[in-house]
């Protein structure tokens, strides 16, 4: 019997339509490879917080299918990092195979509590400090933390060489300051998304993922066939 995992990837994998997505599949069987030849490497991070328990099931969708569709090319690894309730922030091991991505983000479920933007930028440095990470994504709608504190940590992950890109739900002013601060200090990017326009976030993260396979090349030659959120993307990085 097909299990619900089974048909939930290969409805995704029938929506091959989308001019971007066919755009980034494009991209990336022309990327190059990395020196040394290893993979990119992203961590995708998320606010599973009670306050965005209304878009997380349509976000797990849009996710999954660009990444289902990505994996099957090879050259990203990604790792899942996400935080909720109290004092709860969890990350799975890296992952070059879609499906185990897919599985575990069906299986999250928001819970009340406070964003942990610092712990996910400090996982951040850890991980690059063992491998070098490429790229940072982040979702979320809020902040409640120390902003310079965000800047400082932002400030290290600059250092080493790993851009933030940092996609806000709504328009909370507070999160605005915070994001755009963390994106100009890691050399990344700022940018808010519809979450009623499903096509708009899975077209950003399919730009991150470009440029976590690629690098900035590839980035800017994807966004020039794109729509204007994610040519905005590639001039903040420039």
């Amino acid at each position: 019997m097909e299990s619900r995992f089974d048909a939930m990837s290969r409805k995704s994998l029938t929506r091959r339509s989308s001019d971007s997505l066919t755009s980034f599949l494009e991209e990336v069987r022309r990327l190059p490879e990395r020196r040394g030849g290893g993979p990119g490497r992203l961590i995708f991070a998320l606010d599973a917080t009670a306050s965005r328990e209304p878009t997380w099931d349509r976000a797990a969708r849009v996710t999954g299918e660009m990444f289902l569709e990505a994996g099957r090319l090879g050259g990203l690894e990604v790792q899942l990092v996400f935080y909720r309730g109290f004092e709860e922030c969890k990350a799975s091991r890296w992952m070059a195979e879609p499906r185990g991505l897919i599985d575990l983000m069906t299986r999250v479920s928001c819970r009340a509590g406070q964003t942990q933007i610092r712990r996910v930028l400090r996982h951040a440095l850890k991980e690059t400090e063992k491998e070098r990470v490429h790229a940072l994504v982040f979702i979320g709608d809020c902040c409640e933390e120390d902003v310079d504190e965000l800047g400082r940590l932002a400030g290290e992950l600059g250092l080493r060489g790993v851009r933030a890109f940092l996609f806000q739900e709504g328009a909370d002013p507070v999160a605005t300051r915070a994001f755009r601060d963390i994106a100009r200090l890691t050399g990344g990017a700022h940018c808010r998304f519809d979450s009623a326009a499903p096509g708009q976030l899975r077209d950003l993260l399919a730009a991150v993922a470009t440029y976590a396979a690629g690098g900035v090349k590839a980035l800017e030659s994807f966004a020039d066939r794109s729509d204007r959120s994610v040519r905005l993307i590639a001039r903040q990085i420039r």
